[in-house]
């Protein structure tokens, strides 16, 4: 019987629920009855699917990941390796409506993630495949260190993502462009340069 009661309400539907609450309210305000409201059912139909708060909050970043991995797969390099950097980095700052949307609860979920293993651990596997996406490009053309170079890029698009939402009149859509096309540039032209001190030498 109770298969049939909540048979209409998916995990999938829930996740949605989630991420419309945590895009307005951040994800503190993603409580079980909030999420359970905006997707119309009762608290016991969310219940029904996850367990535990952690449990709900695992299922929506997942699903978002996937989300957002499956779009940057299917960027079109347009043989052009620069310009495929730049389509696919690019999904990940908030440069429209869907995609502020979702940084500002990527952003959330990082925050979690320091108190989280669960959320930590997705991040984690989340990160080291984008970045060895990247690497891939960049080994591809030659670069040097690329997959530290690509670990830096990574982490220069998420430090302009964060400003900008905390900060938006600071960073209009048309200026992270400029600033991730700098960034790659950078990249690519010192593609030969080698640093003068290991990391080793500095440990010693």
């Amino acid at each position: 019987m109770r298969e049939r009661r909540y048979s209409s309400t998916s995990p999938e539907h829930l996740a949605a629920a989630l991420f419309d609450v945590a895009a307005q309210a951040g994800l503190e305000g993603a409580s079980v009855r909030e999420v359970a409201k905006r997707a119309g059912v009762s608290i016991g139909a969310v219940q029904h699917h996850f367990s535990t708060k952690d449990e709900m909050f695992a299922f929506a970043l997942r699903t978002l990941v996937d989300k957002l991995l499956t779009r940057l797969a299917d960027v079109d390099q347009d043989g052009d390796p620069a310009r495929g950097l730049f389509s696919a980095l690019s999904q990940l700052l908030p440069l429209d409506e869907a995609r502020s949307r979702e940084a500002h609860v990527m952003a959330g979920f990082a925050v979690r993630a320091a108190t989280s293993a669960s959320l930590a651990e997705i991040r984690r596997t989340t990160l080291f495949t984008i970045r060895t996406k990247l690497s891939a490009v960049l080994i591809g053309m030659g670069v040097h260190e690329a997959e530290t170079r690509a670990a830096l890029l990574l982490a220069a698009v998420d430090g302009l993502a964060l400003h900008a939402l905390g900060s938006p009149g600071l960073y209009p859509p048309e200026y992270l462009e400029h600033a991730l096309d700098i960034q790659i540039a950078m990249v690519l032209q010192g593609a030969e340069v080698v640093p003068t001190t290991s990391a080793i030498e500095l440990a010693s």
